[in-house]
C-alpha cells in the first residue's frame, strides 16, 4: 500500500442523524436507515394542526425514546419512597409505628399514598404510560428492522469523497475483477454485500439494532413480570418457636398478603418444623455482636411426601413447590409456668418476645386468659409485662438492656396485672402488648411498683395468695419466616439478563456501511474508490476501511506511475540529433 494514493481519510463529528440537510441530500439512500429510531418532528405543526394532528403529535411524543427514558427515570424515582417508608403490604406493624412517631407527616403521606407506593394511582400511571410508550416505540421499529434485514444494503452515493472514511488508488485490473475481489473480501469479513451498478455495497453490525430492540423488549418483559407478580403473588409471615411447625394454609399465617388474582387454592401443599436455630456472634473488636452464624435447621415435606432436612440461612431460602421460605428474624422465647393460689399449673410454655435492639433486648406480654382462679375461686385473667435481656450487665450497672445477643447472662423482669384483658371486647389486640385499661397491677415487695427481676429457675410469688410465675431454666429460640410465592420472578430474571445482553450489543457493536467503486478512467486505467459510513462516530471505522483497502490492494495493486511528459519528448529528440550527426 505504499504507492496507494489516499486522497481523503477524515473523521466527521456528524453522525447519520446529525448530518446537515445538504449532506443528506448528497448521500441519498446510502445514509438513510442506519437506525430504526423514529424521526423527531417539531412539536407544533402550524395553524393547520387539527384534532387528529394533535393526537398524532402526542402519540409521537409518548412513543419517543426521550419520553420513554423520562418515564423510566420517574419509575425508578417513584420506587425510592417505597424503600424508605414502611409499606402496608410488607409490614403493617411498622407502618403503625411510623404513624405514631410522625403524626405531622402521616396525613400528607396518606394523601400521597406513600404507605402503598406500588399500588398507588400515580405509580400505576407511570407504569402504564411506560408500558404503552415502549410498545408504541418497539413495534414500528421492529417492522422497520425486519424490512432492513430482508432488503439489501443501498447503492453507493455519487460522491464517495463526502463520507467520513475514504481511500482511492489506480490499478491495471479490470473493474469487474476489482468488484468481484471486493465482494469476496467483504463477505469474508461477514459483511452483507452485493454488487449494485459500478460498486459493491456492504453493511455490517445489524446486531446493534437487534440489541437495542432486545433491550426494550426486555424492559417490557420486566414490566409484565412485575404486573404478574403483583396480581398473583402471595406473601405471609410466621413466627415459629423451636419444636413447633407450620403448614402452608391460610389459618397458619400470622399475617398474609396476596394479589388481587391470587386464590387460596394456589397455596403450595407443604409444611415444615423448626428443629433448632443456631446463632453465633462476634465477641470482640469493633464488630462485637455482629452475627456470624444465623441459620435455622428445619424438617419439611411437600404434598404429603417423606420428610427432608434443610438449613435456611439469610439470602438462602428453602424452595418448595414454587414457594420460597426466607429466614428474616430471630429472638428468644423464655419458658414460663404460671400457677394459681392452690399451686395448680394454669399455663406453661415458651413465650416469644420481640427484640427492640441489636443485642436482642426483648419485650412482650404473657397472657393467662382461661383456667385461672384467685384465692377465693373467682375466675380472673392475668397479664405480665415481660422485659428480657440475654446478657445482663449486672445489678447497679446502668439500665436493663442487653450487652450481647447471646445467652450469656439471661435475666427477665416481670410486672404482673390481674383483671380483664379485654380479649373478648371484639377489638383486635397485639399479642405482644398488654391492655391494662381494666387491670390492676400486683403490688411487689416493698411497694415500689417496680418489676421483679428473675434469673432462670427463679419464681415470682404473687401477693395475697394469687399464685406464682416461674422463669424456667429452659430458654427456647424462635425464628420468623417469610413464605413467598412470586410467579413473575423467573420472567423478571429472564428480562434482566436479556436487557443486559441487549444493552451490551447496542453499546459495543457499531453498524457501518462500506462501498467499493471500480470504474475505468479516461486513460483506460481502473480507478478504485473505497468509503465507509457508520451510524455513530468511531475511530475504528477508518481503521477497518484501511484494513479492507490493504486486503483489496493486494489483489488489485496500484498501477505503475506514468512517465512524465518531458522525458519521453526529450529522448526522441536526442536520438534524432545523434542520427543526424
Amino acid at each position: 500500500m505504499s504507492k496507494t494514493e489516499t486522497s481523503k481519510t477524515e473523521t466527521s463529528q456528524a453522525e447519520t442523524t446529525g448530518h446537515t440537510a445538504e449532506q443528506q441530500d448528497g448521500l441519498g439512500a446510502a445514509g438513510e436507515q442506519l437506525s430504526t429510531a423514529p424521526r423527531e418532528e417539531t412539536a407544533l405543526g402550524g395553524p393547520t394542526l387539527g384534532v387528529i394532528g394533535w393526537i398524532r403529535w402526542f402519540w409521537r411524543q409518548l412513543t419517543s425514546m426521550r419520553v420513554a427514558l423520562i418515564l423510566l427515570f420517574l419509575l425508578s424515582l417513584g420506587a425510592v419512597p417505597g424503600s424508605l417508608i414502611p409499606q402496608t403490604s410488607a409490614d403493617e406493624l411498622k407502618v403503625e409505628q411510623f404513624k405514631q412517631a410522625h403524626e405531622t407527616l402521616t396525613p400528607l403521606y396518606e394523601k400521597l399514598q406513600l404507605f402503598d407506593v406500588y399500588s398507588s394511582v400515580w405509580f400505576s400511571a407511570i407504569y402504564i404510560l411506560l408500558f404503552v410508550s415502549l410498545i408504541g416505540c418497539i413495534v414500528p421499529r421492529t417492522w422497520q428492522f425486519v424490512g432492513q434485514l430482508r432488503g439489501r444494503p443501498p447503492g453507493a452515493p455519487k460522491r464517495l469523497t463526502r463520507l467520513p472514511a475514504y481511500a482511492t488508488w489506480r490499478t491495471e485490473a479490470d473493474p469487474e475483477e476489482v468488484r468481484a475481489a471486493a465482494l469476496a473480501t467483504l463477505k469474508g469479513r461477514r459483511f452483507r454485500a452485493h454488487i449494485a451498478g459500478d460498486a459493491v455495497a456492504a453493511e455490517k453490525g445489524y446486531l446493534r439494532e437487534a440489541g437495542n430492540l432486545l433491550f426494550h423488549v426486555a424492559l417490557i418483559v420486566i414490566l409484565v413480570s412485575f404486573a404478574v407478580g403483583q396480581l398473583f403473588k402471595s406473601e405471609g409471615g410466621k413466627l415459629i418457636v423451636e419444636g413447633d411447625g407450620f403448614s402452608n394454609t391460610l389459618t397458619q399465617y400470622d399475617d398474609f398478603k396476596s394479589g388481587s388474582q391470587f386464590s387460596v387454592e394456589d397455596l403450595a401443599p407443604f409444611g415444615f418444623k423448626l428443629d433448632s436455630f443456631t446463632g453465633t456472634y462476634e465477641k470482640n473488636g469493633p464488630q462485637r455482636g455482629t452475627p456470624r452464624t444465623f441459620e435455622a435447621a428445619v424438617t419439611y415435606s411437600e404434598n404429603g411426601g417423606p420428610d427432608k432436612k434443610a438449613v435456611i440461612r439469610v439470602n438462602e431460602p428453602l424452595e418448595v413447590d414454587g414457594s420460597k421460605v426466607y429466614l428474616i428474624a430471630h429472638g428468644y422465647a423464655p419458658v414460663v409456668t404460671v400457677r394459681d393460689g392452690r399451686g395448680k399449673v394454669v399455663t406453661s410454655g415458651p413465650v416469644p418476645l420481640l427484640p427492640i435492639d441489636n443485642n436482642i433486648t426483648s419485650s412482650g406480654a404473657i397472657k393467662v386468659m382461661d383456667g385461672y382462679r384467685d384465692r377465693f375461686g373467682k375466675k380472673e385473667q392475668l397479664g405480665f409485662q415481660a422485659f428480657f435481656v440475654p446478657t445482663f450487665a449486672g445489678a447497679g450497672k446502668g439500665t436493663m438492656f442487653s450487652q450481647f445477643p447471646a445467652l450469656d447472662f439471661p435475666v427477665m423482669a416481670l410486672t404482673g396485672f390481674h383483671g380483664d384483658l379485654r380479649v373478648d371486647s371484639g377489638l383486635p389486640q397485639n399479642v405482644y402488648q398488654l391492655d391494662t385499661a381494666k387491670m390492676k397491677q400486683f403490688a411487689v415487695a416493698g411497694g415500689t411498683g417496680k418489676a421483679n427481676r428473675l434469673l432462670p429457675g427463679e419464681t415470682m410469688t404473687l401477693p395475697d395468695g394469687a399464685g406464682s410465675i416461674t422463669f424456667e431454666k429452659d430458654i427456647k429460640e424462635w425464628a420468623s419466616f417469610q413464605i413467598s410465592q412470586q410467579p413473575g420472578n423467573g420472567l423478571a430474571l429472564t428480562g434482566a439478563v436479556a436487557a443486559i445482553a441487549g444493552l451490551a450489543g447496542s453499546l459495543f457493536i457499531q453498524r457501518r456501511r462500506v462501498w467499493v467503486r471500480a470504474v475505468r478512467g479516461e486513460d483506460g486505467v481502473t480507478v478504485v474508490e473505497m468509503a465507509g459510513l457508520g451510524r455513530s462516530e468511531s475511530a475504528k471505522l477508518p481503521e477497518e476501511l484501511a484494513e479492507l483497502a490493504a486486503t483489496l490492494h493486494a489483489k488489485a495493486p496500484t498501477a505503475p506511475e506514468p512517465e512524465s511528459a518531458e522525458d519521453p519528448a526529450a529522448e526522441p529528440a536526442a536520438k534524432s540529433e545523434g542520427a543526424e550527426k
